[in-house]
């Protein structure tokens, strides 16, 4: 198993400690995940996420290289910006998904730990004559992810660097705490939040600046999980694969056909396009008490199995059983019911809108 740069100070807490990823990495500490969730939902807590893979893209032609090789628009970003995007296969479906950060001289793509050797391969293969030059900076860089209402004043009490007018995806370089970081205002929770990334060393420092009493709460993955599923995010491995592509999963805003330069996956996804998707991705509640969809339940629609659960858990916002799966096109419109096998007994479960939880990131 690997290791953060934070490992020691996650034992030290207390962490339970599991293998992710081919990471070992903190899933709960001594509060539990409800307290976890309810600190990022009401005040502040900071994720250790240095497990997830950056690659760091280099050279004359390398905003025309990442726009080869993934579907949304570099073309549209200005330094200092930051989008969501997918790395595809040439049928269309998700290699992974990713986040791309422009800087006046470089390009950094950021991917999902489990992934890290998989997009590096399949990026590589694409580089062809292209004047770039590619870094896998994973194993130098940490990242912090620091969630919640209170986050942008616990940061600015650490920085000059006017973090309260960083606008949504976007990002500016400075210090935190004495650290040099660059500093990124997207999320993964559905509330406001900043990532900041900087040298592995450098880790310990930054986060005993943010964690402790009177600032924020230690989060682990647990948490993390119950916190992206209510604001209806995707997690690659269970909402999104190989086996399916962003028009599928209700991720069209990141597939730009007319960006005016080909793509991985270009073909296939006007192809689909045109013809309309088959299923989609939706939310749904258990309808029935004291039961749990999990991953990879079976679901059904009239008596037909349709799909499996994709994500599933209680969550505590919420305060029920949700999750998500994907049902035939004409189907997925919420207050449709389902049933899903749990444990050999069919339990019910209704359609309903996503995010379960509002999101409420700075515009």
């Amino acid at each position: 198993m690997k290791q953060t740069p934070l490992h020691d100070v996650h034992v030290n807490l207390g962490a339970k400690m599991i293998p992710f990823a081919g990471f070992e990495m903190p899933v709960t500490y001594p509060s539990g995940i409800n307290s976890e969730h309810r600190a990022v939902r009401e005040d502040v807590g900071v994720f250790d996420v240095s497990h997830m893979g950056e690659f760091e893209i280099t050279g004359a032609d390398r905003n025309a290289f990442v726009q080869r090789v993934t579907c949304n628009d570099v073309g549209a970003l200005k330094p200092g910006q930051a989008q969501y995007s997918g790395i595809l296969t040439r049928e269309g479906t998700f290699v992974d998904d990713c986040l791309v950060y422009r800087f006046e001289d470089k390009l950094m793509m950021v991917v999902n730990a489990s992934n890290i050797q998989k997009d590096w391969d399949h990026i590589l293969a694409q580089k062809a004559g292209a004047n770039v030059r590619l870094r896998d900076i994973s194993e130098e860089t940490a990242l912090l992810a620091v969630q919640g209402p209170k986050a942008e004043g616990l940061i600015g009490q650490l920085t000059s660097l006017g973090v309260g007018m960083i606008p949504y995806y976007h990002f500016t370089q400075g210090k935190v705490a004495g650290v040099q970081c660059f500093v990124s205002r997207t999320g993964y929770t559905g509330e406001d939040g900043f990532e900041l990334y900087c040298r592995a060393a450098d880790a310990e420092t930054l986060w005993h600046a943010l964690v402790g009493a009177g600032r924020a709460e230690p989060i682990g993955l647990a948490a993390r999980d119950t916190l992206r599923l209510e604001a209806g995010l995707p997690l690659y491995g269970n909402d999104i694969d190989d086996t399916t592509t962003p028009y599928e999963a209700s991720l069209s805003f990141i597939v730009k056909l007319d960006k005016g330069a080909p793509f991985t996956g270009l073909d296939a996804l006007k192809r689909q396009k045109l013809e309309g998707v088959s299923r989609r991705l939706v939310g749904f509640k258990i309808t029935e008490p004291r039961v749990i969809a999990r991953p990879g339940y079976p679901v059904f629609l009239d008596g037909t199995q349709v799909d499996i659960v994709r994500s599933g858990t209680v969550t505590p916002t919420v305060n029920a059983a949700i999750g998500t799966t994907y049902l035939p096109k004409d189907s997925a419109k919420a207050g449709v019911q389902i049933e899903i096998d749990i444990r050999g007994k069919k339990v019910g479960a209704e359609v309903v809108k996503m995010p379960f939880v509002p999101h409420r990131t700075k515009k």
